[in-house]
């Protein structure tokens, strides 16, 4: 069955090159950079209302998700997450308005990563892909292991060794297979890509391919309907890739194409850690895109350990559009947050959604933030699978 996805092609933001969506394309062969997937929008397709959708998962927008055939879609129910309005953390740093999180821990395998990687292996399966690879800082791995074997596929997964050992449990239990590596998520990537020239596996490292920033996106697509389209004035978002943040802001480029909303008042804000910042480095010079982080990268927010993200340039240029920022936090702060978030609001939050907190707390201290906007954050995963790290 038609899924009546209004995919059109694939472009490159930076030189403007185009590629078939009916064909398997990675990045850019002109410019290396990461190609988006484009659909073919327009102001008469109707807005949808929350209360009379089905909240069945996220390929209720499949609409706007690249795959064509019904039967290709693999999913595990991922997606509708919850935004919770939560006021006591806020009033007790000082905020004017409850703070929203959107709550990606639900997920299947316990984070947000589920969302892209269901979107990726469906098209990748839907264009006859059989082995899928990838480095990981954890979550990503969780989730490609849990779908490539949903599909009957097989998955080659790279890791750090100093990941939380909860995570290769997790990718082993799905038959996938794990590499352990010294060292980064760079490193792993480039462990990978030495063995994936043997065996020419499609590569779904973060914007290396275009489909897992669809799935992410639809962060947006949900945030917007569960508002009733009153987009939040800031949302934090703790950046490692950069994905999630790139794709809500994508969902709110579309949905502004379709005239679901008149002007986009949301600023996006990148979270990193004072120890692996190079977005915000990057930032704070100027540049149009960051360079590798060569200091030790320590921290228990494994997926903020990204040395240098693929997708860099999008990253700054969604960070410039919007009129948002980068932040650094330390791990003390991370670490503080996450407990007093715990003992206020009841939530075990993912070391990376503590970052926010910590993000959020340090600008209202340094006055960046006004008390009448909304602010809203991204909690990405599920503490409980770091617990190794936290305890120790």
């Amino acid at each position: 069955m038609n899924t009546g996805s209004r995919l059109s092609h694939l472009t490159c933001l930076s030189c403007g090159g185009e590629y078939d969506a009916h064909i398997l394309n990675n990045y850019c062969q002109q410019c290396s950079q990461p190609l988006v997937a484009r659909y073919n929008l327009n102001n008469q397709i109707k807005r949808p209302v929350w209360s009379t959708m089905s909240r069945s998962g996220m390929w209720e927008w499949k609409e706007f998700l690249p795959v064509f055939r019904s039967e290709n879609i693999i999913s595990l129910g991922e997606g509708m997450t919850e935004v919770r309005s939560l006021s006591g953390w806020a009033k007790g740093i000082g905020l004017g308005r409850p703070l929203l999180m959107k709550d990606e821990s639900t997920n299947p395998t316990g984070s947000f990563k589920a969302r892209g990687m269901s979107a990726a292996v469906s098209k990748a399966v839907e264009l006859g892909v059989r082995h899928f690879c990838t480095p990981t800082a954890g979550n990503a791995g969780s989730a490609l292991a849990a779908y490539a074997a949903l599909a009957g596929t097989k998955a080659s997964v790279f890791m750090p060794k100093q990941t939380p050992k909860m995570f290769s449990f997790d990718v082993s239990l799905m038959d996938a297979d794990v590499y352990m590596v010294e060292g980064t998520i760079r490193d792993a990537g480039l462990l990978m890509a030495e063995k994936n020239k043997e065996w020419g596996a499609w590569d779904v490292s973060t914007l290396k391919e275009p489909y897992r920033l669809e799935g992410k996106k639809t962060m947006g697509y949900e945030l917007a309907v569960q508002l009733n389209f009153k987009l939040p004035d800031v949302i934090f978002y703790p950046t490692g890739g950069g994905t999630g943040l790139i794709g809500i802001w994508k969902a709110f480029k579309e949905m502004q194409a379709m005239g679901w909303i008149d002007e986009i008042p949301t600023r996006m804000v990148a979270v990193q850690m004072e120890g692996c910042a190079p977005i915000v480095k990057a930032w704070q010079q100027g540049s149009d895109s960051s360079e590798v982080w060569n200091e030790p990268a320590e921290t228990a927010a494994n997926g903020l350990r990204v040395p240098k993200a693929f997708g860099d340039k999008l990253i700054l240029t969604t960070l410039q559009e919007s009129k948002g920022f980068a932040i650094s936090v330390s791990e003390s702060e991370m670490l503080t947050e996450l407990k007093s978030f715990a003992i206020v609001e009841g939530h075990f939050v993912s070391p990376e959604g503590a970052a926010c907190l910590a993000a959020i707390k340090k600008s209202k201290s340094d006055g960046d933030l006004d008390d009448s906007w909304d602010i809203a954050f991204i909690q990405t995963g599920n503490g409980y699978k770091y617990a190794e790290n936290l305890w120790a």
